[in-house]
């Protein structure tokens, strides 16, 4: 089992990377293509990518005495709408919210998500400690500092980011509920595919499309259909097999880290102190959150 944890902690992080990189393909994606086609088409991409896995493996189950985890089918699409569906609107707000923000400062504001992981929990009756709370408000701090405009207003892209956040955080706990019960491969397939035909459905009605949209914007829209999307999605839901939702929501929070350096190697953002200073913030808040989750509200003593 600690070789397993282990493993999967490995996989996350190596998801987070790619996601943080991801957040500079998609910027550069927008400049050729909108929002709701980028996200369709990266989703679909990821299908494609996955069909030729999910005969293989099921090949190899055939042949093997151990078979994995047993579902019914209607469960198995159940489940992949359910995660499809948090999919496409954490994907929808973060696409569009890049049109005006950095990725940079996307990457961060979206790993917020890793104290709305606990704090949705509070609703299904899970326990949150002191030293969750307190990440949450360092992390909120570095949130003002990062993004709070001179009249103390979010700007509209970074608005967007922090609701494609809480969006994730369902969509991290939703995994974490249905990866050790499901095959975890076809899981994915089925939550792009859902994502895909959601995202396709805005795009037909407010975007156009054309040939020369998909060819100029081809390098992003792989990068984020094959990589992103295909496997760093499915690394994912393979890794919280063995990991708590709100464990895997700190390491593959690191992804703002990736977008941050990314964003600087390869589209000359520079973030200004302040912003800098923010970015530690929430960093900080988010290692607080789940590094010092049995910190616990100090008892109170009753007067004799």
């Amino acid at each position: 089992m600690h070789n397993k944890a282990i493993q999967a902690n490995l996989l996350m992080l190596l998801a987070a990377a790619i996601w943080g990189f991801a957040f500079v393909a998609q910027r550069v994606g927008m400049e050729t293509m909108g929002p709701h086609w980028f996200n369709s088409l990266r989703f679909f991409i990821g299908v494609l990518a996955l069909i030729p896995v999910v005969i293989w493996i099921g090949r190899s189950k055939a042949q093997s005495a151990d078979q994995g985890p047993k579902v019914s089918t209607k469960a198995l699409m159940l489940g992949g709408l359910a995660a499809g569906i948090l999919l496409f609107i954490g994907a929808t707000f973060q696409q569009v919210g890049l049109q005006y923000t950095t990725a940079g400062k996307a990457g961060f504001i979206t790993g917020m998500y890793i104290f709305f992981v606990p704090l949705i929990g509070l609703f299904f009756g899970m326990k949150t400690g002191l030293g969750t709370w307190l990440g949450a408000v360092v992390a909120l701090l570095g949130l003002y500092f990062l993004s709070i405009n001179e009249d103390f207003t979010l700007s509209k892209g970074d608005t967007l980011q922090l609701i494609c956040a809480v969006a994730f955080a369902g969509h991290v706990l939703m995994i974490g509920y249905l990866a050790s019960r499901m095959d975890t491969v076809k899981l994915s397939l089925i939550q792009f595919f859902v994502a895909g035909v959601l995202a396709m459905i805005l795009a037909l009605y407010f975007e156009q499309l054309s040939w020369a949209m998909i060819s100029s914007t081809a390098v992003p829209l792989l990068f984020a259909g094959v990589m992103s999307t295909g496997i760093a999605y499915t690394l994912q839901t393979i890794a919280q097999q063995h990991a708590h939702s709100s464990h895997a929501a700190i390491i593959l929070s690191s992804e703002g880290v990736f977008a941050v350096i990314g964003g600087f190697l390869l589209l000359n953002e520079v973030l200004p102190p302040q912003g800098l200073m923010g970015c530690g913030l929430i960093l900080a808040g988010m290692l607080m959150s789940q590094l010092m989750p049995r910190l616990r509200w100090p008892k109170r003593t009753v007067a004799s």
